[in-house]
């Protein structure tokens, strides 16, 4: 179309999107694809499903998709959908199901942790029911209410560091529900959780640690070099009692080869084997018998993987027939390993990988144990120590 010369009249713009549709639109082209005339990055009934904004709860499917359900339309046809302006409620349950469900598949957390996460936010929307006077409003949240959640905790008798896991966890769930379902931020930098000052762990001495791993109260042969062969890994190894009793026939350790052994969040290391625990273990396998690799190298009477608490229970048994301190667990023959090796002058560096600690301030916990130990060896190194 030629362009008229100047002051001539020029003819209506009838194209879409322009001066007439701008004009009849309020001075604003109509948006392409089907888009909302209020809400440029809501998709109009003929816009393509793939242009939903990332993270819109009915773009998507099973519990993530169903953590968010629609108001009634809000009035100037404002998008129902997630963002700003949006008219959606969070449902509270199948938010929860969505979270484990990222935790589990996409965090690749333990089953343990998955549990205890769900049972933390279930309390916090147990509570939210009471002090609501309803289904609890996420979308609604406070940080008052979170600081009234951990009140109530605390008035119940929950211990602070409980509480402090707790929070950790909501945290966690709230961020969670920011990022995928149009959850408003919270401060949540200014909510800090009770103080707790990290217990110091509860080693044995060296005898009651020879003690634990050289004597039995069975009466069977064989539950006895089991039990001998089991805590004496443990000892010798420092290993968790769960990563102990996961290894097959393949992993039977020997001394001079390194154990591959799997720890939390799937974090494998490999610790050296001595010749004790080797010892222990032939004497085992001598009386478990061939068996496949695939096999469970530590079994129960009836041939099956053996179970936690049967090892607890064998360890318990053994104190009180030896007169052994009531914290000799499993656990504190792993405490044990860590504090004799750190008496002895191992490295700090050294004992958090042996241990798989992700955090080195964990494995610091020990440094309180055997003060003496390490008043010792630091006379001996230290230059100017005498």
């Amino acid at each position: 179309m030629a362009r008229p010369a100047r002051g001539q009249h020029r003819p209506p713009d009838r194209r879409p999107g322009g001066a007439a549709a701008r004009h009849a639109g309020g001075g604003r082209a109509a948006p392409r694809g089907g888009a909302s005339a209020h809400h440029p990055r809501c998709p109009g009934p003929s816009a393509r499903p793939a242009a939903a904004p990332a993270g819109a709860g009915c773009a998507g499917g099973g519990a993530a998709a169903a953590a968010w359900r629609h108001r009634p339309a809000a009035p100037d046809g404002a998008c129902p959908g997630p963002g700003a302006g949006q008219q959606a409620v969070i449902a509270p349950l199948a938010a929860r199901e969505a979270f484990l469900e990222w935790l589990a598949r996409e965090r690749r957390a333990s089953p343990e942790t998955v549990e205890a996460y769900g049972r933390d936010v279930a309390d916090l929307l147990g509570f939210l029911t009471q002090h609501q006077g309803g289904e609890p409003e996420l979308a609604a949240l406070r940080l008052a209410d979170l600081r009234a959640f951990l009140a109530h905790r605390a008035a119940a008798g929950i211990g602070a560091a409980s509480r402090a896991r707790q929070l950790s966890a909501l945290k966690t769930f709230l961020r969670f529900l920011v990022r995928r379902h149009g959850l408003d931020p919270l401060p949540l930098g200014g909510l800090t959780g009770p103080r707790r000052k990290p217990p110091v762990p509860r080693a044995l001495t060296e005898e009651q640690a020879r003690t634990a791993t050289s004597d039995s109260a069975e009466d069977s042969p064989s539950m006895a070099a089991r039990n001998q062969a089991l805590f004496t890994l443990l000892y010798g190894c420092g290993l968790r009692i769960s990563e102990a009793l996961s290894l097959n026939m393949r992993d039977a350790p020997r001394a001079g080869v390194g154990l591959r052994v799997m720890g939390k969040g799937q974090k494998e290391r490999v610790v050296p084997v001595l010749p004790a625990v080797e010892q222990a273990m032939a004497e085992w396998l001598r009386h478990r018998g061939p068996a496949g690799p695939d096999a469970p190298l530590f079994t129960g009477a009836k041939g099956g993987r053996l179970d936690p608490g049967v090892a607890q229970r064998a360890l318990r048994d053994l104190r009180r027939a030896t007169g052994l301190p009531e914290h000799t667990t499993p656990h504190a023959l792993r405490h044990s390993f860590a504090t004799h090796l750190l008496g002895g002058g191992a490295d700090l560096r050294a004992i958090q990988e042996l241990l798989g600690h992700a955090s080195l301030s964990t494995t610091q916990r020990y440094t309180g144990v055997d003060q003496a130990g390490l008043l010792d060896t630091w006379r001996k190194a230290h230059p100017r120590a005498d």
